[in-house]
């Protein structure tokens, strides 16, 4: 489409002539402000291309330095102009971390008059409709993001925003790192992770935060905003940049209304390092006074609470979080490294030992901990009661202190009463709700623990394991054919997941059904993933009377646990399924006296079920805290 003085375009009831100046909707003007009016221009001219922000600025503002808040706001208030949605037709689409897609159906008319040179640049994009559930949850990411971490500096600029009924969903898009150096992407990536987390605080009952695993998951993408909205299911979506110069650093956000994709604000902060929890908790909280939000006392008072952070430790908080969402060994090793500097340069700072004790409880979870599990659990719970001490209103040590009470110190009440107050503190922490079904499924309440790993799943669907759990959490209720298609979903996802064949083989075994047990297996030996169970295709062996192969991989799983592996609960689970009772209790009651945190499934495992009329079964269940009916 060529762009000349005499160029006039037209798209669905628009004329538009820029030697005029003038825009034309049905005959009537439309008025827009000068440079609102050449971002339309050069828009329209490159209809139907991916424009990056950089582009528009310099199209737009040539001779001029302009944020990119302020091409946002010309966004909005052309949206605003053209009616952008509100008939279910976008005309602009936005494309997270670069720019802006023009999608309508262009007609160039060379000459005044003359209409029968016809473009056909990009089809009209339909925008989906989503439903609209609540004013309070767009009037909360406002809050924190305008109270976010940084001081306002600027005046930014309010959409207008449906009014909303129920609960709303957001997405916090992975935050771009400016600085040019990729060994700050743990800065920005953490930078995300935190407003994720703040963000959960808010009005849980009426609005929920879309998990970390998921969020960045878009790092980079293309897609579009409602596209990602499609996916993921929420009705509005955080993006911005981050950029870091001595002990400055500076921000740039805005909020997009997935409806009809209106930058509903946008603003950038310039803040000096140690005061980032500082005015993140004083802004955060006199927003939310204002727009009367319903906080709880334990928010209020959370946002009331302000004390300087050491930046050196604020960084090692953040690499630590990088690492302990690698969940591998190296990773928590290397979490617990980062989280014991951030302790010890500023050991005032509660998240921190949230942190430690993040990694720590995870860490003694191995089969094969880099550290003697009871002291990986004891220095977890040591830092857990610790950040609980120094601030009971964050929700992440509670989740980390029901861990270790479930899975090693058996003591189920405890550990329900730190799941339940991690959840009331922060409804969209997702972690807490997966493990909490585990503790469900432990106690053998069933449909609970499904509805459980159903919300974390609501929270973070994109998470390959969780995904992956729901289908455990269905083979534990003997669920079999669901649990299958649920596997089967979740490959769909990524075919490479191990995790989910090593399921859809012990789901197999359970149902004799040997070809696909064996495809199974094939897909977990052409996976090259790490992280599969140690145990193997023994315990499915056994199961279909491959009696001597079993009996083989288990003279392999002994040696294994004589080197130190925590195999012993997995050893008596295929021994149990070649028969052999008596060993099997052997191996069970080793398991016991080393505290194997896979024992929390003996209550609801099928391959336990030969065991379960026998009086040592019973013994084990009392000597658990489990002999009870559910």
């Amino acid at each position: 489409m060529a762009m000349g003085t005499k160029a006039i375009w037209e798209f669905a009831n628009f004329h538009l002539d820029p030697a005029e100046r003038l825009l034309l909707r049905d005959g009537n003007e439309v008025r827009l402000p000068p440079k609102t009016f050449d971002l339309l221009v050069a828009l329209v001219f490159g209809a139907g291309r991916l424009l990056e922000k950089d582009e528009l600025l310099k199209q737009v503002w040539p001779d001029t330095f302009v944020e990119e808040s302020s091409l946002a706001q010309h966004v909005s208030t052309l949206r605003k102009a053209l009616q952008d949605g509100e008939t279910g037709v976008s005309y602009i689409e936005t494309v997270p971390k670069s720019g802006y897609r023009f999608t309508a159906l262009v007609r160039e008319i060379p000459e005044a008059g003359s209409a029968d040179q016809e473009h056909s640049k990009t089809p009209a994009k339909t925008t989906r409709s989503l439903s609209w559930l609540g004013l309070a949850g767009i009037i909360a990411v406002l809050a924190i993001i305008i109270g976010g971490i940084w001081r306002f500096s600027g005046i930014g600029r309010r959409g207008e925003a449906a009014p909303l009924a129920g609960k709303v969903m957001v997405a916090v898009l992975p935050f771009e790192n400016l600085t040019g150096d990729p060994g700050q992407d743990f800065f920005s990536d953490g930078f995300t992770e935190e407003m994720i987390t703040q963000l959960g605080y808010l009005d849980p009952a009426r609005m929920g935060v879309i998990a970390r695993t998921s969020a960045m998951h878009y790092r980079g993408t293309k897609l579009g905003v409602d596209s990602i909205a499609r996916e993921l299911g929420v009705q509005y979506v955080v993006e911005g940049s981050v950029r870091r110069a001595a002990n400055r650093i500076r921000i740039s956000a805005q909020l997009i209304q997935v409806r009809d994709q209106t930058h509903i604000w946008a603003q950038s902060y310039d803040r000096e390092g140690r005061d980032v929890l500082d005015v993140q908790s004083q802004v955060a909280s006199a927003i939310a006074e204002q727009i009367q939000l319903k906080l709880t006392p334990e928010v209020t008072s959370r946002f009331a609470r302000s004390i300087p952070v050491d930046q050196e430790a604020y960084d090692a908080y953040l690499q630590g979080r990088f690492f302990w969402n690698r969940r591998d060994k190296p990773g928590l090793q290397k979490a617990v490294q980062y989280f014991e500097q951030a302790v010890a340069r500023d050991p005032k700072q509660p998240k921190f030992y949230a942190g430690l004790a993040d990694a720590l409880a995870l860490m003694g979870s191995l089969p094969d901990p880099p550290v003697p599990r009871p002291e990986a659990m004891e220095r977890a719970r040591s830092a857990a009661m610790k950040a609980i001490a120094l601030d009971e209103t964050s929700a992440e040590p509670h989740a980390s202190l029901a861990f270790v009470e479930m899975h090693y110190d058996w003591n189920w009440m405890a550990a329900e009463e730190e799941f339940r107050r991690a959840i009331e503190l922060n409804s969209s922490y997702a972690t807490a709700h997966h493990w909490y079904a585990y503790y469900l499924m432990a106690m053998g309440r069933l449909e609970d623990s499904l509805h459980e790993i159903r919300r974390a799943q609501e929270l973070d669907p994109l998470s390959l394991i969780i995904q992956r759990d729901v289908a455990d959490m269905l083979y534990y209720a003997r669920r079999y054919d669901e649990a299958i298609v649920q596997c089967r979903k979740t490959l769909e996802r990524d075919p490479q997941f191990a995790l989910a064949n090593f399921s859809l083989y012990e789901i197999y075994s359970q149902k004799k059904m040997i070809p696909e047990m064996d495809e199974a297996l094939r897909g977990m030996e052409t996976s090259g993933q790490a992280g599969l169970p140690v145990i193997g295709p023994a315990p499915g062996d056994a199961l279909v009377g491959r009696t001597a192969k079993a009996r083989k991989e288990l003279v392999e799983l002994q040696r294994l646990e004589g080197q130190g592996k925590q195999l012993a609960y997995s050893i008596a689970v295929v021994y149990a399924s070649l028969g052999d009772h008596d060993q099997a209790f052997h191996w069970l009651d080793v398991a016991y006296r080393a505290r194997d945190g896979s024992l929390i499934l003996l209550k609801t495992d099928p391959s336990l079920d030969v065991l379960r009329e026998d009086p040592r079964f019973t013994e084990l269940l009392r000597k658990m805290n489990l002999a009870f009916n559910t």
